[in-house]
């Protein structure tokens, strides 16, 4: 059951962590937003690690360095689909990706895990697919062009929750600084290479603040999380974190919901359900 409560937590902080930094990249550059917000996390990362320090490997370094690589790159992906189009449907659709790569890893790397939980990670599939069918507003017609981006990140978190799920319970909280460590290398080399300035006006450094420190949070609950539970049921879990985004843009941006979203809402709810049994 521990498992699946801090994937589920994890998922709130990841849904929460890209809400505040969508708002912040529709005012500033995602690449100098993405590099900004994750150097803004590196205090909250040395106490993780002080508090949770773990023996890790070689290997479990080598996990979190290069899930470092592939999550900021979704991220930046990320970012720039949510400053051109609606929160509530951008965020969703990268979860269908998201889920589907560590799902397959989890099955192919791990024991075979109960039929409820099995039907959990289904339901919970089904359930970003129908959050993911939101309508177009004044920012938000949908373009493929914005579709592609969202499934291109999805793809790359769900490489990054592959990933990460293979450090140990051991490691403690180094793989997850592994992971800032390269996410950062990454960004500064992106940005340099595309000469943005990694400069944030004040509107928009609060935003990326709570961006940064809510993903460190949602890494570390999922590392936790994956190293004491099935890969393919526990990233199943954390792939739902579109439906806080959601919430989010309902509530502060005044996005609409559609009732076949509400639904899928309701079938996040059942998936966690099965999944803990």
């Amino acid at each position: 059951m521990l498992p699946i409560v801090l994937a589920a937590v994890s998922a709130v902080a990841f849904g929460t962590a890209d809400f505040s930094g969508g708002k912040a990249s529709r005012r500033a550059d995602p690449i100098a937003v993405t590099v900004v917000s994750q150097l803004m996390s590196v205090p909250l990362l040395v106490l993780l690690v002080l508090v949770v320090p773990g023996t890790p490997t070689r290997a479990d370094l080598g996990w979190g360095l290069a899930a470092g690589v592939a999550g900021a790159a979704g991220v930046m992906l990320l970012y720039r689909a949510l400053a051109g189009g609606m929160m509530a449907v951008v965020a969703p659709v990268t979860a269908i990706t998201a889920a589907i790569v560590p799902i397959g890893a989890g099955l192919l790397t791990a024991h075979w895990p109960g039929g409820l939980a099995l039907c959990g990670a289904a339901l919970a599939v089904l359930a970003i697919g129908l959050v993911s069918l939101g309508e177009g507003g004044t920012r938000g017609r949908v373009s493929p062009r914005i579709v592609g981006l969202a499934l291109a990140a999805g793809a790359l978190f769900g490489v990054f929750f592959a990933l990460l799920g293979q450090a140990g319970e051991e490691a403690g909280m180094w793989p997850v600084a592994a992971v800032r460590v390269s996410s950062i290398a990454f960004g500064l080399a992106i940005a340099a290479g595309t000469g943005v300035r990694l400069r944030l006006g004040p509107g928009v450094l609060g935003w990326a603040a709570a961006a940064g420190l809510l993903d460190s949070v949602a890494n570390a609950l999922y590392l936790a999380a994956a190293s004491r539970g099935h890969l393919s049921i526990i990233a199943a879990i954390a792939a739902l974190y579109p439906a806080s985004t959601v919430l989010l843009a309902l509530a502060v941006d005044r996005e609409r919901l559609r009732p076949v979203q509400v639904a899928g809402l309701g079938f996040a709810a059942g998936a966690l359900v099965l999944a803990s049994i």
